[in-house]
C-alpha cells in the first residue's frame, strides 16, 4: 500500500522528468549530415530506454517494493548498523543544515536577487574559459588510437624504383623502434586526392604501435618524433606523419582553407599569403598549398601559321600528339564472347626527352613527313602538380596538420588574421576539413539543443497549466553549464561535438532537480502553505532523492570520465561535462531554484494584491500549520 501511494503521489513528478528527457533527446534523432551519423542511433535508445523505464517504474517497481521493502529498525547495539546509524545522522544534520540555509535565503528579499545575479556573474564567467582560450574548440577531439600513417615524397621526377628504396630505408628505420609492431607499405599510390591514380613518387607506411598504457609518448607526439628523424635520414626525401582518423581512416589535414579565383595566378598570390598566417599561429604542423610549383613537363608552343604551310591543323596535330603519348584503344581484340582494348602508343623508349618530342612526325595531306619541331617551339618547364577547380573558378587548398593545440582553436586564430588582411576583389574564400565539420556539426547541435529547451518548457506548461513555473525549472540549465565549462577547463577537454552532446544531456539530467524542488513546493501551497514554508519543506523533503540520482549518475559517469585506453578521448569531454555539470546543479539548483521562486512569487502576490484592491492573498479552506510564522513574515 505504501509503494502504491508513492507512485501515486510522484506519478505526476515521473512523467514530468521523463517526458523531459525524451523532448530533450528527440531533436538530436531528427539531426542531419554527419552529426546526425555519428549520433542518431544514440539519441533513439536514450528515447526509448527512457520511456521504457517510466513504464517499469510505474508497474514493476511499485510491486517489487510491496513484496520485498520491510521496516528495519536500526540497533545501536548491532555492529552492523553502526555504519548506518551514522550515515542517517549525518544526513539529518545536512538536510538540517540545507533548511536553515533556505530560510536565511528566503527571508529577505535582496538576499534572493544577489543569488540569482551570482548565478549569473558565475554562467558569463564559465563561457569566458572558451573566449581566453582555457577551453580548446574542435569537431572531434585529437587520439590516441595507436596508429599513424607515413606519407613519403620523393621529387616529381622520381621513379617507382627510387621511391621503394627510400621505403625500404623508411622500413628499416622503424624495424629498430620498440615501439612499433606492424608496418605496412604501399608504394606508387596514397589515400586522398590522388588515390585513384599512380603517383610513382609518392609511397605510404602504415605503423601501428603498442597499446597506449605500454608507452610513454601519445601517438601524434612519437609520429612526429619519427618525422624529424626520417627527414633527417633521407635527404630530398620529403616526409610527412598522418593520424589515423575516428572514422579508421588515414586523417585529412583538418585545416583547409580553400582560395578561389578566375586566374590561377590571383589564387595562389593570397593563397601563399595565408599559407604565411598559416606559419605564424602556434599548434600548425606542415602547412603546405595543395597546388605546388615545380612538377617538370614538356611545353610545345605551336606557330599555327608555320603549321598551315606545310599542310596540317590542329586537329591533325592534336590527334596524332594524343596517340603516341596516351594512345589509342579503337582497335579490339575479341576472344569468343570477350572483348579487349588495343592500345597502340610510341615505345616508352621514343618518347622520354624533349628531342624525342620534336621528332615526332606528321603526314600532311600531300604524303610529306613533317616533323613537330618544323613548326612549333619544344622546350622543358615546369608547371602545377595538379590543378583545382571550385565552383568552375580555380582554387588552390591551404592545408595543415595540427599539433599540441584544438584544431578550431587554431583555425579562428588564423580566421582573426584573415580579418586584418582580407582577400582582394574576385579571391573567394571556402573552408574544408575540420572547419567545416565543426562549423556544420555545432549548428546542427545548437539548433536541436534550442529545439530541446522549446520542447522542454511547452511540456512542462502544459503538464504544469502554468507558464510561470516552468521557466523557474528551466533556470536550474544555466547553473549545470556552470560546472560543465569549469570541470572541461581544469582536465583539459577540448569542446567537441562529444562536449556538446553531454550539455544537450545535462538539460533533462539536472532539470529532474527542479522539477523535484518545483512540484513539491506547488503541492504544499495546494494543500495552503505560504510559498516560503512550501519551499523549505520542498527542500528537506527532497533533498535526499536529489542527492541519491545525483551522486549516482556522477559515479556512473566517472570510469568514463577517468578512462584512459585507445581512443578515451572521444568520450572524456561527454563524461566531465556532465560530471561537472551535474555537480553544479546538485549545489547552486538547492540554492538558486528556491530564490528564483521566491522572486517569481513574490511578484505573484503584489500583483494579486494590487488587482484586488491592496488587500491580503485569500485564505486557504482548510487549517493550515504555520511553521515559521518569522519567515512568512
Amino acid at each position: 500500500q505504501a509503494a502504491a501511494d508513492g507512485r501515486n503521489e510522484i506519478g505526476f513528478t515521473a512523467l514530468a522528468i521523463t517526458l523531459v528527457d525524451v523532448v530533450v533527446f528527440f531533436p538530436i534523432t531528427l539531426a542531419g549530415g554527419i552529426v546526425g551519423n555519428i549520433m542518431g542511433q544514440f539519441a533513439w535508445v536514450v528515447v526509448f530506454s527512457t520511456l521504457m523505464s517510466l513504464l517499469v517504474s510505474f508497474t514493476i517497481t511499485p510491486m517489487l517494493a510491496s513484496r520485498v521493502a520491510k521496516v528495519t529498525v536500526l540497533n545501536p547495539k548491532n555492529p552492523g548498523h553502526l555504519l548506518l546509524i551514522g550515515f542517517e545522522r549525518f544526513l539529518t544534520w545536512l538536510t538540517d543544515a540545507y533548511a536553515s540555509l533556505l530560510k536565511g535565503v528566503l527571508r529577505h528579499w535582496a538576499t534572493s536577487i544577489v543569488i540569482v545575479l551570482a548565478a549569473f556573474g558565475l554562467l558569463i564567467a564559465s563561457f569566458s574559459l572558451i573566449s581566453r582560450g582555457y577551453i580548446g574548440a574542435a569537431f572531434i577531439s585529437q587520439s590516441d588510437a595507436g596508429q599513424f600513417i607515413i606519407k613519403v615524397e620523393l621529387p616529381k621526377d622520381g621513379t617507382l624504383k627510387e621511391t621503394n628504396l627510400a621505403v625500404n630505408k623508411v622500413e628499416e628505420y622503424l624495424a629498430t623502434k620498440p615501439e612499433i609492431t606492424d608496418i605496412f607499405s604501399t608504394i606508387g599510390r596514397t589515400s586522398g586526392v590522388l588515390s585513384g591514380q599512380a603517383t610513382p613518387y609518392l609511397a605510404e607506411v602504415n605503423v601501428k604501435m603498442l597499446p597506449k598504457e605500454e608507452r610513454s609518448l601519445r601517438a601524434d607526439v612519437y609520429a612526429q618524433l619519427v618525422r624529424n628523424e626520417l627527414e633527417a635520414a633521407l635527404p630530398g626525401v620529403k616526409v610527412q606523419t598522418v593520424q589515423v582518423s575516428f572514422f579508421g581512416g588515414a586523417d585529412e589535414a583538418p585545416l583547409q582553407i580553400i582560395v578561389g579565383a578566375t586566374k590561377l595566378e590571383d589564387a595562389m598570390k593570397y593563397a601563399q599569403k595565408v599559407l604565411g598566417f598559416y606559419k605564424e599561429v602556434p599548434g600548425t604542423l606542415a602547412p603546405e598549398l595543395s597546388v605546388e610549383e615545380g612538377s617538370p613537363e614538356i611545353k610545345v608552343d605551336i606557330d599555327r601559321q608555320r603549321m598551315a604551310e606545310l599542310g596540317l591543323n590542329i586537329q591533325t596535330v592534336g590527334a596524332t600528339m594524343q596517340t603516341a603519348f596516351s594512345g589509342n584503344t579503337n582497335a579490339k581484340y575479341r576472344d569468343g564472347a570477350y572483348e579487349y582494348d588495343i592500345n597502340i602508343a610510341m615505345d616508352e623508349f621514343d618518347r622520354k626527352n624533349i628531342d624525342d618530342v620534336s621528332q615526332v612526325g606528321f603526314v600532311n595531306p600531300a604524303g610529306e613527313l613533317i616533323r613537330l619541331e618544323q613548326f612549333a617551339r619544344i622546350y622543358q618547364t615546369t608547371g602545377p602538380s595538379m590543378l583545382e577547380r571550385k565552383d568552375r573558378a580555380a582554387s588552390v587548398t591551404v592545408k595543415s596538420f595540427v599539433l599540441g593545440r584544438p584544431s578550431g582553436t587554431i583555425g579562428a586564430e588564423i580566421q582573426a588574421k584573415m580579418a586584418q588582411d582580407p582577400p582582394p576583389p574576385g579571391v573567394t574564400i571556402s573552408y574544408e576539413g575540420d572547419l567545416k565539420n565543426q562549423s556544420e556539426g555545432f549548428g546542427s547541435l545548437l539548433i536541436a539543443m534550442a529545439a530541446a529547451l522549446l520542447f522542454m518548457y511547452l511540456i512542462m506548461v502544459a503538464l504544469y497549466d502554468n507558464w510561470v513555473y516552468p521557466m523557474v525549472v528551466m533556470f536550474s540549465i544555466p547553473v549545470a553549464m556552470v560546472g560543465a565549462l569549469l570541470a572541461m577547463a581544469l582536465t583539459m577537454q577540448t569542446l567537441d561535438i562529444f562536449a556538446m552532446l553531454g550539455m544537450i544531456m545535462l538539460i533533462g539530467l539536472v532539470a529532474k532537480n527542479a522539477i523535484l524542488l518545483v512540484d513539491f513546493t506547488n503541492q504544499m501551497k495546494a494543500e495552503g502553505h505560504h510559498y516560503k514554508e512550501a519551499l523549505v519543506l520542498a527542500g528537506r523533503t527532497r533533498l535526499r532523492p536529489i542527492l541519491m540520482t545525483t551522486i549516482a549518475m556522477v559515479a556512473g559517469m566517472l570510469p568514463i570520465a577517468l578512462a584512459k585506453g585507445a581512443g578515451a578521448e572521444w568520450k572524456n569531454a561527454l563524461a566531465w561535462a556532465l560530471v561537472g555539470g551535474l555537480t553544479s546543479s546538485m549545489l547552486l539548483t538547492l540554492v538558486v531554484i528556491p530564490a528564483i521562486y521566491s522572486i517569481v512569487d513574490r511578484i505573484g502576490l503584489f500583483f494579486t494584491r494590487k488587482n484586488k484592491g491592496g488587500g491580503n492573498p485569500p485564505e486557504p479552506s482548510h487549517k493550515v500549520e504555520v511553521l515559521d510564522s518569522e519567515l512568512i513574515a
